[in-house]
């Protein structure tokens, strides 16, 4: 039968007619722990992430394979998932066992592996959307073998493999290079927050702005004697005497003349109720440490899903952060910084810092974010990492003028955004590409990738070279194929 989505060169025949047999797999008893202690590889959909297998999670013995359903699949046969895993095909370069949610294709000589298995990725979506079932899906033996198979006289189908071979190859390179760039962007934000709050980011700015014989550690004190140090370090201030030379060694350096002050010395903080409220019935944003993310100082409140009313604030004793201010994380994911731009309301994984005239909010949050080795080094643990109120309000900070932590601030925005750009630019480009790898195997299965091939050699898709006559081929050898013995290895 000719497919008209096809060359007229080539035939469209139910899978099962070009397969030379279809074996499973099954499970060893779970009660006998020895059956899982063995040397010989056991495939389940667990190892269905990869395209080609150098092992399997699993490993049974001889004793295992003799007494369930399972049988030893031949290295290099393809292997597809028919429950869970839809539409994914493996090959391992081993002999392996396989389970029951597994199929071993076994093909006939006059059939390209590499061309099957490229087949069948290409309709891997159309086999999910096949699966049947409520909580797991999978797909029935019958309705496989049915699906339509475009069958390419053997030479084409070596030629569609091997451009195949290049061509995914190039695009999963570019995928690989693609994925890199964001880890790439958040060591360069990271890199922009140090050279920020040490002095380097700024410093022609300085050069313009301050003359050398202005000296920059008496606008510093003239800072001081207006009264900078107005936080609540709290009854604990003793036990936070001068910098350590330890701290001094974890906090980002800066350059002479700025002073050097303890966050809980310059800002009041607000502990949070540790007691969590029962009702949300929405009003303050409730913010929780999932709301603050690597790459912006602020919360996106469309994904802060729970409020307190007036009411439920004042029941549960929240406390509400007024807008302008900083809020940190202290458990978990430490260091984490966001400036808060509506009323919002903490939970007790997070720390607050209330600023003034003397520190900008946006400064502030990236002092935290470029010194959260500080924190990490301050912080206690049993299962998870957490900060307590003297730790959070000990980070030693650099404190410029305002004048130049208002020009820190617009560079730091403007690197940031254009780290966003490259950001966002990647993101489109990796979906295209995603979506190429499907598109390159939609043409190769039209005929696209080899229409000139076919033109070019006309003797290698005709007469006993056709796909009429390797069909035949192909119903002759599997009239010959005898059935594999049960539980021992199948052969190939």
């Amino acid at each position: 039968m000719v497919d008209a989505l096809i060359p007229q060169q080539w035939v469209s025949v139910p899978l099962n007619e070009v397969i030379q047999r279809i074996v499973g797999g099954g499970t060893p008893s779970k009660a006998k722990p020895e059956y899982y202690r063995g040397e010989i590889p056991w495939m389940s959909v667990k190892d269905m992430n990869k395209h080609v297998l150098l092992d399997t999670v699993d490993h049974i013995s001889q004793e295992a394979v003799d007494n369930s359903s399972t049988n030893v699949i031949p290295a290099g046969t393809p292997i597809i998932a028919t429950r869970m895993s839809l539409g994914k095909i493996v090959v391992a370069n081993f002999d392996s066992a396989i389970n029951q949610d597994l199929k071993a294709l076994f093909l006939p000589s006059n059939l390209n592996r590499n061309y099957l298995i490229y087949w069948y990725r290409s309709i891997a979506r159309t086999i999910e959307q096949m699966g049947t079932g409520t909580t797991v899906k999978g797909i029935r033996l019958e309705a496989l073998k049915e699906l339509d198979f475009s069958l390419p006289p053997l030479a084409e189908q070596k030629g569609i493999a091997d451009k195949l071979d290049i061509l995914l190859a190039q695009v999963e390179n570019t995928k690989a290079r693609l994925e890199r760039i964001p880890q790439i962007l958040k060591r360069f934000r990271q890199s922009v927050l140090a050279a920020a709050v040490s002095g380097r980011l700024t410093e022609e700015w300085r050069e313009q702005t301050c003359p050398p014989q202005v000296d920059l550690q008496k606008i510093t004190d003239l800072l001081f004697n207006d009264g900078i140090t107005t936080g609540n370090f709290g009854k604990k201030l003793d036990r936070a005497p001068k910098y350590s030379d330890g701290e001094l060694e974890l906090a980002i350096k800066h350059i002479e003349g700025w002073p050097f002050v303890r966050v809980g010395e310059i800002c009041a903080c607000i502990v949070p109720n540790r007691d969590k409220p029962k009702s949300f019935s929405g009003g303050y944003h409730w913010l929780l440490t999932p709301n603050f993310n690597e790459q912006s100082i602020y919360i996106n409140y469309r994904d802060v899903e729970l409020g307190l009313s007036e009411k439920e604030v004042k029941d549960y004793k929240a406390k509400v952060i007024p807008e302008g201010n900083v809020v940190m994380t202290c458990v978990g994911r430490l260091g984490l910084s966001a400036v808060i731009e509506e009323p919002s309301v903490i939970n007790q994984q997070l720390h607050a810092f209330i600023v003034n005239k003397n520190i900008l909010s946006e400064y502030l949050s990236f002092c935290i974010r470029a010194n959260r080795r500080f924190y990490e080094s301050r912080s206690t643990s049993t299962t998870v990492n957490y900060l307590n109120k003297l730790a959070c309000n000990s980070l030693p900070i650099p404190l410029p003028t305002i004048s130049e932590q208002t020009e820190i601030v617009r560079q730091v925005d403007q690197l940031f955004a254009y780290a966003d750009r490259i950001e966002q630019q990647v993101n489109n480009a990796l979906a295209r590409v995603n979506n190429l790898t499907q598109s390159i195997l939609a043409k190769a299965f039209r005929g696209e990738l080899t229409e000139q091939w076919r033109k070019d050699n006309p003797d290698l898709i005709s007469g006993e070279n056709s796909a009429e006559a390797l069909l035949e081929r192909i119903k002759a050898e599997r009239a010959e194929a005898k059935p594999a013995k049960r539980s021992r290895k199948v052969s190939a």
